[in-house]
């Protein structure tokens, strides 16, 4: 959904904050040098070209679709990533809160498509999500299938905004479920944490895991080869992003 050099919660409330200005369709794009989602790489740690439109009523009501190259073999074979998402957003007593679907859908080379509900909250500059998986669509072994939050994602993020206009971005993840090792290759549930900083459509970021360097995709055939992603060294990401007004 949009830049994932964000986190998915801070781009919903974003997304609000617009929607109550005045119904809008936006589209943006981005670039980066690692494609990062929950703390993974979904690039093979090389460089993604991405990009979306979005559509925001005043309502709080707001669907959108986002695309992005991905790549999960060694040998640098490219796919792609394709969103659908809507969901509503508002704000009550200084809460504000978000409520949607995502699907994900990818070529053969992902293994599945499979959608999520999701959730958040924010209090001043703190947000929390909650990421639930709906079901999972294997394009082969139909014996992969998956179904309600068996796999789910928790962030909390602090954003500190600076006297220059640039934002400080602290992020900390919880990944678990069966789906999970399925899908991302990994063999246990994880936390991912990061530190960002970002201004004028410039980012930077430095990502972690707890997941070991022997986490390598046994459990799962076709990501035997994991370790070209290592998972468990910590990742310098930069990146450029532009939003327009359609």
């Amino acid at each position: 959904m949009k830049n994932r050099f964000y986190p998915l919660v801070t781009v919903a409330l974003l997304l609000f904050a617009s929607a109550v200005q005045a119904q809008q369709w936006t589209a943006n794009f981005s670039a980066t040098n690692n494609y990062i989602w929950r703390g993974l790489t979904q690039s093979i740690n090389e460089g993604a070209i991405q990009g979306g439109i979005d559509y925001a009523a005043d309502s709080g009501f707001y669907v959108g679709t986002w695309a992005s190259n991905v790549s999960y073999e060694s040998d640098d074979v490219y796919s792609y990533e394709h969103d659908i998402y809507f969901g509503y957003a508002g704000e009550e007593g200084g809460i504000s809160y978000d409520i949607g679907y995502l699907y994900y859908n990818y070529d053969s080379g992902a293994g599945f498509d499979f959608g999520e509900v999701y959730g958040a909250i924010g209090v001043g500059n703190f947000s929390a999500q909650v990421s639930l998986l709906t079901y999972a669509e294997p394009d082969e072994e139909p014996g992969q299938d998956f179904g309600f939050a068996q796999a789910s994602y928790w962030s909390f993020d602090y954003v500190i905004p600076l006297d220059s206009g640039a934002e400080i971005g602290l992020h900390a993840g919880f990944h678990e479920g069966d789906f999970m090792y399925a899908f991302n290759g990994a063999t246990d549930d994880y936390w991912d944490f990061n530190i960002s900083i970002a201004k004028d459509g410039f980012s930077a970021m430095v990502t972690t895991t707890t997941l070991g360097d022997d986490d390598d995709g046994d459990g799962f055939e076709d990501f035997a080869s994991m370790g070209a992603r290592d998972n468990d060294e910590m990742k310098f990401v930069v990146g450029y992003s532009m939003d327009f007004e359609l």
